[in-house]
């Protein structure tokens, strides 16, 4: 399947063999057990150009093809080079909401950026057997 990467592979999010951290989920084949899983997940995803499993793992009313185009756009030219995650709160298997802070260094047209977010997470349908999703950025 394109998009996914070789056994040996090492995680875009830095854990783990790809094969063994993210992988799964991309594939479907396992769920998050916490906000900074799916937070390492998103930002795997965003690395891969996965832009179904950000889709699927973030609420929204708009459209789908418009977010499909959007998160296409956004990153178009972006080469993610690291995730470092600064701060966690809740967002673990008993917990129905959770934060992640994080700082996601990239290069674009050159030069070299850092995108620094505290995200917020929920379980869907607010019950503890509901997936995480991302919610959006504390302001």
């Amino acid at each position: 399947m394109a998009g996914f990467g070789q056994p040996a592979e090492p995680c875009p999010c830095g854990g783990e063999r790809y094969a063994n951290c993210c992988e799964p989920f991309h594939l479907g084949k396992a769920r998050p057990v916490s906000a900074e899983q799916l937070m390492r997940s998103r930002y795997s995803a965003y690395s891969r150009g996965l832009i179904d499993y950000l889709i699927e793992t973030h609420p929204s009313e708009l459209p789908q093809a418009q977010r499909r185009q959007a998160l296409k756009a956004s990153n178009r030219g972006v080469r993610w080079t690291r995730l470092r995650i600064t701060a966690t709160e809740a967002g673990e298997a008993g917990d129905l909401t959770g934060t992640v802070t994080f700082e996601a260094h990239y290069r674009q047209v050159g030069h070299t950026n850092v995108l620094r977010e505290c995200s917020r997470f929920g379980r869907q349908g607010e019950v503890l057997e509901g997936r995480w999703l991302y919610l959006d950025a504390e302001a």
